[in-house]
């Protein structure tokens, strides 16, 4: 099968030297005849032009290979960017952005240089103190191509930081930045723009420049110059001819500049319609207003995604005996072949992690996707796994999501979103939802019919039999339906009536690739994925990388948090230096990626945005292992609840113990108070503890000696026995003679003295 084309592929060529030359695809025409491409590695190279069937054959006969992994695909994160990387980002964008919208005329040599002096012009004129030359602007426009066409491919590769700049005040002395010849009289310092000079530039402007002739601005400014700013007129040679005023005297060209783009910006349609006419503003530089079909010339021209709660009611895949509610479906249709190029049937939503789940879909092999639900396809049947130059959503779900912060700067996607009130600019989509119930309803147990219900008492919800599984395999079929027949409705153009392309979803594609081709683009599906995740702050510990924010919330029940480890982490030592304190407070902060469904695993993006580690959560126990962060919270509630709900139990429990220790405790000071041998001196009671001791050792052992096959009458009697035994020889074990050691201890002293 002939391999398709898209903006921002790699092919991979050989060079006649031998060297493997790695070029990007920036721009197709609509009729899929030629394709400008640029050398990702070249430092002085510009875009060139080939024609699309030589790429398509040189990838045929294996002479040329597309790139299946873009080293260059962006994850980063705004949160990751210094400061002074986004603003260095931000003024390479600010200069390029309209440049790079006039496709392909910015990729041809000659409009490309009257663009790039344009742009130069308008800058300059803006920034006095700061001007900017040709190099810089073919510099930005080099990296914005050769990486990927995104906002972030202007991110600097390293950033040499000198001392702060100061805004400079305005006096009464000459604005804007010194002339290097000032000291030459003709030049001198120049002027300061009188509200007289104004007047004669916006004339100048008006007579020269908002025509149709297609003049130059600067040569509106020659000739503003001749009319206003001369002091004599004079015949040479049969002409008429005109001497300027000294050049100290007059407005320079970026002054000249300066007040047309002020002009400009006061009505910029009538301006652009003055210039270049109505049809062409129509056509290229009017606003996106209006019904569904508007500005989409080919397949991924735009994008529509919505979603809806299905009127079925499902049953559980994991136990038929529960009903779980009814599903979500969120669609995504690209707008220009009306074919449904993803989708997710599940329970989120509508919500983000449902229109996260649809886009991902949206560049998932189709093929493979079906096979999982038990549905073969050929690729003919389903053939999209492209993203697309815009995506038209609701404002619930993509205002302030994470699209916002990578979808459009790492993928250069733009986001639109439906203005309130406004649903008919999703009519598409929504009309699909429509078809769908009235497909399904006859033929699907568990719809929702409340006449039913009145009419018989039967509970519709126990009619339900399908899971979510069998659910989706319904609505994969209803896709593929849809996408390969015949819509009556679809005003094909005068092009495809000449090719006689039928209106079926998949013909259209195919055709608009073929014919309208330069809106899709290829990425690897992992790199969107994880565009598509939400980022939240973590912090590297001692016990590994934890969490931060409404996350780490749910798991401050008994000091429950998450810690994840990656290769990156080990072999950087980070947690030792955590544990040593030779992290600081910016180094400990990081930024990851996570699926709120699966706690499994976290994302680390590099700094360049390249690439990501995956992290690997430290669970020794395995009790987070394969579970939500929905159902982790969800157990962690479950068990302090339970501990509330038996914290008065065992509470009882321990006063209970409590009760028991002190009848033990009154029993034996009543029992000492009755069998007390008040005789028996305190001295008396401690002495010989030693050996007091020995006779209760000798005393126990015989008790708690083992004797097999024992009868309990035995027992008891050899029990009184010894009682009887202790009660008599008392007071020779326990109480000596005290006397006699007295008397021993005089005879001892008498004949040490004696001797």
């Amino acid at each position: 099968m002939e391999e398709n084309l898209y903006v921002n592929d790699l092919i991979e060529w050989e060079s006649d030297s031998g060297n493997k030359v790695l070029e990007r695809i920036l721009w197709i025409d609509e009729d899929y005849t030629i394709a400008f491409l640029i050398d990702v590695n070249t430092n002085k190279g510009l875009p060139k032009l080939k024609k699309v069937s030589e790429i398509v054959e040189e990838i045929s006969n294996r002479l040329a290979f597309k790139q299946r992994v873009d080293p260059w695909a962006r994850v980063i994160r705004e949160e990751d960017l210094r400061d002074t990387e986004k603003v260095i980002r931000d003024k390479a964008w600010n200069i390029i952005s309209e440049l790079v919208l006039e496709e392909p005329l910015i990729y041809e040599r000659k409009a490309r240089g009257s663009l790039v002096q344009d742009a130069i012009g308008k800058y300059n004129a803006r920034e006095e103190n700061n001007k900017l030359i040709p190099k810089t602007i073919y510099g930005y426009l080099r990296k914005f191509w050769q990486r990927g066409k995104t906002k972030n491919s202007l991110i600097p590769d390293y950033i040499n930081c000198g001392g702060r700049g100061k805004t400079k005040a305005y006096s009464e002395a000459k604005r804007g930045k010194p002339r290097t010849y000032k000291h030459i009289n003709e030049i001198g310092e120049g002027i300061n723009i009188t509200e007289e000079d104004r007047r004669c530039i916006l004339i100048g402007i008006d007579s020269y420049y908002k025509n149709k002739k297609n003049i130059s601005l600067n040569q509106a400014y020659k000739l503003t110059l001749k009319d206003f700013y001369t002091y004599q007129d004079y015949i040479e040679n049969g002409k008429l001819k005109f001497n300027l005023i000294p050049r100290s005297q007059q407005p320079t060209y970026t002054q000249f500049k300066y007040w047309y783009n002020i002009e400009f910006e006061k009505d910029v349609k009538t301006s652009i319609i003055s210039r270049k006419g109505s049809k062409t503003y129509a056509l290229k530089h009017r606003p996106i207003l209006g019904t569904s079909k508007s500005e989409t010339p080919g397949p991924g021209s735009r994008y529509q995604i919505d979603a809806t709660v299905v009127d079925f009611y499902l049953r559980s895949v994991y136990n038929i005996n529960w009903i779980i509610g009814r599903p979500v479906i969120y669609v995504v249709i690209d707008v220009f072949s009306q074919m449904i190029v993803g989708v997710y049937v599940g329970l989120e939503g509508p919500s983000w992690i449902g229109a996260m789940m649809a886009l991902a879909n949206v560049v998932t092999d189709k093929v493979k996707f079906c096979k999982e639900y038990g549905i073969e396809i050929s690729e003919e049947q389903w053939p999209c796994k492209e993203l697309g130059d815009c995506i038209l959503g609701d404002r619930g779900e993509l205002i302030g999501m994470p699209p916002e912060d990578t979808l459009s700067p790492n993928l250069y996607i733009r986001i639109e979103n439906a203005a309130s009130k406004r649903g008919d600019w999703k009519g598409l989509v929504e009309s699909r939802f429509h078809i769908l119930h009235h497909e399904t309803k006859p033929f699907i147990p568990g719809f929702v019919d409340q006449e039913l219900k009145q009419m018989t008492g039967i509970d519709y919800r126990l009619r339900s039999r399908l899971n979510i599984d069998s659910f989706t395999g319904i609505v994969i079929n209803l896709i593929i339906s849809h996408n390969n027949r015949r819509h009556n409705r679809y005003q094909r153009d005068t092009d495809m009536i000449a090719d006689d392309v039928l209106p079926i979803p998949t013909e259209l594609w195919k055709w608009g690739i073929a014919n309208r081709s330069g809106r899709l683009k290829s990425y690897d599906e992992d790199v969107v994925k994880l565009n598509l995740l939400p980022i939240i702050k973590a912090t590297i510990t001692s016990q590994g990388i934890k969490l931060n924010g409404k996350l780490n919330n749910l798991f401050k029940l008994k000091g429950n948090y998450l810690y994840y480890t990656c290769e990156k982490a080990e072999k950087e030592q980070w947690f030792t230096k955590a544990r040593s304190g030779l992290l600081t407070q910016e180094e400990k902060s990081i930024t990851v990626s996570y699926d709120i469904r699966k706690p499994n695993f976290i994302y680390l993006p590099s700094r360049d945005g390249r690439s990501f580690e995956k992290c690997s959560l430290i669970d020794p126990e395995e009790i987070y292992s394969n579970k939500s962060f929905y159902d982790i919270d969800y157990k962690l509630t479950k068990e302090d609840l339970e501990k509330q709900e038996t914290q008065g139990e065992e509470l009882q429990k321990e006063i209970d113990v409590t009760v028991d220790i002190e009848n033990i405790v009154n029993t034996a000071e009543d029992n000492f108070k009755l069998d007390q041998d008040s005789t028996i001196t305190k001295t008396q009671q401690i002495a010989k503890i030693g050996q007091k001791r020995k006779n209760e050792q000798n005393q126990r052992r015989e008790h708690e000696g083992f004797e097999l096959q024992r009868t309990e009458s035995e027992s008891t009697s050899d029990s009184k026995d010894e009682v009887q035994s202790e009660d008599t020889n008392s007071n020779t074990l326990l109480v000596p003679d005290y006397s006699n050691i007295l008397e021993q201890n005089r005879e001892g002293r008498k004949r040490g003295r004696s001797s």
